[in-house]
């Protein structure tokens, strides 16, 4: 079985769970403890794929790359864009704001990588009712923007939607 590496980053404001995704994925584990990401922390998880158009299973390593969150200082973390395949923007459902920031995070990744795609997780999903979580996930379907792939209600706390996350970006590289 043919191994590939794929870069992805996971985009979004501070505190909306990016890190908390990343170590519930690739660990298994959930801490409530913020510590705030400075710069970019990189981690690797391999997951099986199955590849239709091949018939054959193959592994995909998954360079994650854990980007600080935004502040009014982006110019620096569009470098560290460069060569993803895929990104994970991650919006924090209790934190307004933090949704209205995610097309923003789209535009900013695809135009350093245009060809590369994007899933939109909507974090925290267990602290609001399913009512307005379905509204969220509706409102933020970029269906119209080539590089979509998919949205999900996401909880790094309780695991919901955490690995589909990872794995509906991993079989849209392929």
């Amino acid at each position: 079985m043919s191994t590939i590496s794929k870069k992805i980053c996971l985009i979004g404001d501070f505190g909306v769970g990016k890190t908390s995704l990343i170590r519930r994925f690739v660990d298994r584990q959930f801490s409530d403890k913020y510590l705030s990401t400075v710069g970019v922390k990189i981690s690797r998880k391999s997951v099986e794929i199955i590849d239709s158009q091949q018939a054959k299973n193959m592994q995909l390593q998954l360079l994650i790359w854990d980007i600080e969150g935004s502040t009014k200082f982006k110019g620096i973390s569009a470098s560290y864009f460069q060569g993803a395949k895929g990104a994970i923007i991650v919006g924090d459902v209790t934190r307004p704001e933090s949704l209205e920031n995610i097309s923003e995070h789209i535009q900013a990744f695809t135009k350093v990588n245009p060809q590369g795609k994007t899933v939109i997780a909507l974090n925290k999903s267990d602290l609001i009712d399913a009512e307005y979580l379905e509204k969220y996930r509706q409102l933020y379907s970029f269906s119209d923007n080539k590089s979509f792939v998919s949205t999900y209600a996401s909880s790094a706390k309780t695991g919901k939607n955490v690995d589909e996350i990872f794995q509906s970006l991993a079989h849209s590289m392929i």
